[in-house]
């Protein structure tokens, strides 16, 4: 489906056949790919010339591959559906939280990591899913990058199973993907990932689910509050102005009227910096208190405020996240998981 993005339509604007809905199946056997093209009753005079193109864009992207263009009427203005996934494995999840950051670079998902380690060793049952499909670190930061989840059919669904580390359930695109691999997607087949990432997986019997959401407000996040039933969402920022500036405009997404979704609170990220040999000092290097006051001027609650520290990043860089160390930094994260409980209870 990537390939095909390359074969346009001349004569819409210069869209290609995916965006279109014109892709009707894609099927392979062997080395042999099957493209499908669905055209209006009133056949498209432009067919042969995408018929040619899309066995073309076949040819060159997939070596030695044999290539089969088919073609079927189909009513105009119907486009295949999208992924036909329900919310059926979610049935036993209490709470899914969104922890969702403004900007990138502010530590979102190390936070999201350690707060998941830090729920489960509060007794909590936990899942993740890395719904950041662009720049998936969770199997890095969790030491399971060279593993693969299971996955089998039940009748005509294709269910995933998490992989569990740490008394957390984990799940992540990156599992699927070469750590060097760039993902490069468009917004739907982002969204269809990502939908997979949360609506195939047995989850099973959990208190939190944390859904990992990529950074800003864009399609994906959208998509995500639209069709995941999400109980609410944290925000992370650190203290300084550029980033605080985008929590504003992760607050008004959450809190617009097509949106709607409960914002437990936020969480100061790198509030300050503390060298290991110096425990008892705090050096203000990205400001003072800025999520504090954020967190006032939108009546939100703050949750907590997680150092700078040089443990946090080598733990993370290490597979084994400092929530589960009862080091100064680990138990940062479990007062954060308190909180965080605590909100949602209130939910």
């Amino acid at each position: 489906m990537k390939i095909l993005y390359d074969v346009q339509h001349p004569a819409k604007g210069d869209k290609n056949i995916v965006e279109l809905g014109m892709v009707d199946k894609v099927e392979t056997d062997g080395n042999k790919v099957t493209v499908t093209l669905a055209f209006s009753r009133h056949r498209d005079p432009l067919a042969e010339y995408l018929i040619g193109s899309t066995k073309a864009v076949l040819i060159r992207h997939i070596p030695g591959v044999e290539a089969e263009v088919k073609t079927v009427i189909k009513d105009p203005g119907k486009k295949p559906a999208g992924l036909d996934l329900g919310t059926e494995e979610l049935t036993n999840v209490k709470h899914i939280i969104g922890v969702a950051s403004g900007k990138g670079g502010v530590g979102k998902s190390t936070v999201a990591v350690n707060l998941a380690v830090a729920l489960a060793r509060l007794g909590y049952k936990v899942g993740l899913a890395d719904a950041d499909v662009y720049g998936p670190s969770v199997p890095k930061m969790t030491g399971t990058e060279n593993e693969m989840p299971e996955a089998y059919k039940e009748g005509e669904k294709e269910v995933i199973m998490p992989l569990e580390k740490y008394g957390v359930k984990w799940m992540s695109i990156g599992y699927f993907a070469k750590p060097e691999q760039a993902l490069i997607w468009r917004g739907p087949m982002a969204c269809n990932a990502l939908k997979q990432m949360i609506l195939q997986v047995r989850w099973g019997e959990l208190d939190f689910l944390l859904i990992d959401m990529p950074p800003g407000t864009g399609d994906i996040h959208i998509s995500l509050v639209h069709d995941i039933p999400l109980s609410g969402a944290v925000i992370v920022s650190t203290p300084q102005a550029v980033a605080l500036a985008d929590v504003e405009k992760g607050v008004n997404m959450f809190r617009n009227s097509s949106v709607n979704k409960p914002i437990l609170g936020l969480i100061e990220n790198m509030a300050w910096f503390t060298p290991a040999e110096l425990p008892e000092n705090r050096y203000y290097i990205f400001g003072k208190d800025g999520g504090k006051a954020m967190a006032e001027k939108y009546g939100i609650p703050l949750l907590g405020q997680i150092p700078l520290v040089q443990g946090i990043r080598e733990a993370g860089d290490d597979g084994e996240p400092v929530a589960l160390s009862s080091r100064p930094d680990g138990e940062a994260f479990v007062l954060l998981a308190e909180k965080v409980a605590g909100a949602a209870a209130l939910l």
